[in-house]
């Protein structure tokens, strides 16, 4: 049986590289010009737009009977946004964010730095799979990989948002963390992992909610994208559902 530590080593490197380039960050802060910083700023939302729409084209790969996997996304985040909004998902965000603000003397987008690298972290497929592979295998090589890119990101969101973003990695541990020590209870949802029906369900939608998150960082329109997370937790359970009773 795997150890702890082997099974949670890719999230403790991912929360290490995202508090290394949050301090580097914070280093160069001070020497960059506000324009600077929106540039930065906006070229990460464009990249983000670039990858979120990519992952958001597993969804064509989904089909359940007459249902497209479009239909079934859209439903999806029709019905998690509203738990979403009900459950005040946001809000409770924002509190966090704001609570570890006022813990920790933190100053000006603390809490929206905490929320939207938060939200960029952990939507996705690599958290996903490299937290399976993690919990299952002792394999962090995914996991790696997305902590290289994390703590690249971090720099020039720091930049812009300050210390909040150093917070996220709280956030990477607990749903990373989580996730790797339920691996052997969650690959029952994801059969043939890579070429799951689910697993694509799932990151198509993590992508969809990633552009509404590419929407905001381009200062574009203001998304409540934490509304619809609970779409993603749906998203297996609705799929088993309609698998079931549909040929």
């Amino acid at each position: 049986m795997l150890d702890f530590w082997a099974k949670t080593s890719g999230t403790w490197v991912n929360v290490a590289t995202i508090i290394v380039g949050t301090t580097v960050g914070l280093l160069v802060r001070g020497r960059l010009r506000p324009s600077f910083q929106k540039i930065i700023t906006q070229s990460i939302g464009l990249i983000t737009m670039f990858i979120s729409l990519n992952m958001a084209q597993a969804l064509t790969k989904v089909k359940i009977g007459f249902v497209d996997g479009t239909i079934l996304a859209l439903a999806l985040l029709i019905v998690g946004g509203i738990c979403g909004e009900w459950w005040q998902i946001e809000e409770r965000l924002e509190l966090i964010g704001d609570w570890l603000k006022g813990k920790f003397q933190g100053s000006g987008k603390f809490t929206e730095g905490f929320v939207t690298t938060s939200l960029l972290y952990c939507i996705g497929p690599m958290a996903i799979l490299g937290s399976l592979n993690n919990g299952l295998f002792a394999d962090p090589a995914l996991l790696n990989i997305k902590a290289a890119l994390d703590g690249l990101i971090s720099v020039p969101f720091t930049s812009t948002y300050g210390i909040g973003v150093g917070f996220s990695a709280l956030s990477v541990l607990v749903y990373q963390g989580t996730l790797s020590l339920l691996a052997g209870t969650l690959t029952q949802f994801l059969p043939q992992q890579g070429e799951s029906p689910v697993l694509h369900l799932v990151g198509g939608l993590g992508g969809i909610i990633l552009v509404g998150l590419s929407l905001n960082l381009l200062e574009i329109t203001q998304i409540r994208i934490a509304s619809y997370l609970p779409a993603l937790l749906l998203a297996p359970v609705v799929y088993q559902i309609l698998h079931g009773i549909m040929p």
